[in-house]
Protein backbone atom coordinates (compact mmCIF):
# COMPACT_ATOMS: atom_id res chain seq x y z
CA UNK A 1 0.00 0.00 0.00
CA UNK A 2 2.89 2.35 0.80
CA UNK A 3 4.73 1.71 -2.45
CA UNK A 4 1.47 2.17 -4.06
CA UNK A 5 1.02 5.89 -2.67
CA UNK A 6 5.07 6.40 -3.16
CA UNK A 7 4.51 6.05 -7.21
CA UNK A 8 1.30 8.05 -7.11
CA UNK A 9 3.06 10.90 -6.13
CA UNK A 10 6.14 10.39 -8.00
CA UNK A 11 3.83 10.40 -11.16
CA UNK A 12 1.81 13.88 -10.20
CA UNK A 13 5.55 15.16 -9.50
CA UNK A 14 7.35 13.95 -13.08
CA UNK A 15 4.03 14.41 -15.16
CA UNK A 16 2.78 17.69 -12.86
CA UNK A 17 -0.64 16.27 -12.19
CA UNK A 18 -0.98 18.38 -8.60
CA UNK A 19 -4.48 18.88 -9.25
CA UNK A 20 -5.25 15.08 -8.44
CA UNK A 21 -3.79 15.21 -4.73
CA UNK A 22 -7.07 16.68 -3.47
CA UNK A 23 -9.15 14.50 -5.73
CA UNK A 24 -7.45 11.46 -4.08
CA UNK A 25 -7.05 12.96 -0.53
CA UNK A 26 -10.80 13.81 -1.09
CA UNK A 27 -11.56 9.65 -2.14
CA UNK A 28 -9.52 8.39 1.17
CA UNK A 29 -11.20 10.83 3.65
CA UNK A 30 -14.59 9.49 1.97
CA UNK A 31 -13.62 6.01 2.23
CA UNK A 32 -12.25 6.52 6.25
CA UNK A 33 -16.07 8.13 6.72
CA UNK A 34 -17.72 5.20 5.20
CA UNK A 35 -15.46 2.39 7.15
CA UNK A 36 -16.21 4.65 10.52
CA UNK A 37 -19.73 4.49 9.65
CA UNK A 38 -20.18 0.94 10.54
CA UNK A 39 -19.72 1.30 13.99
CA UNK A 40 -23.10 2.00 15.30
CA UNK A 41 -21.80 4.43 17.94
CA UNK A 42 -21.03 7.23 15.01
CA UNK A 43 -23.91 6.11 12.69
CA UNK A 44 -26.16 9.25 13.95
CA UNK A 45 -23.65 11.45 13.43
CA UNK A 46 -22.54 10.84 10.15
CA UNK A 47 -26.21 10.27 8.25
CA UNK A 48 -26.47 14.03 9.74
CA UNK A 49 -23.81 15.04 7.71
CA UNK A 50 -25.67 13.69 4.44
Amino acid sequence: MLSLIKELFRFMRAYRKFWMAPLILGLLALGVLLIAAQSSAITPFIYAIF
